[in-house]
């Protein structure tokens, strides 16, 4: 089974084919909640993040949200 490299935060990084968007997270050991994620500049709810499957060559980024007031 052969990797698929994506750009994390715009370094690259190769994970398994047909990997989600969530698994990807936990590949890094982030949790969920603690982290906002977008694909290709789009931003990729929570809810969302199990169905989106990551493709080579995309470009994921990873943030902090901000709260507060």
């Amino acid at each position: 089974m052969t990797a698929i490299t994506v750009q994390l935060d715009g370094r690259p990084h190769a994970t398994a084919p047909g990997s989600t968007l969530a698994q990807l997270l936990v590949e890094l050991g982030l949790a969920a909640p603690d982290v906002a994620t977008a694909v290709n500049g789009r931003f990729v709810a929570r809810e969302r993040r199990d169905a989106h499957v990551l493709e080579d060559g995309d470009d994921v980024l990873l943030f902090r949200p901000i709260v507060g007031g």
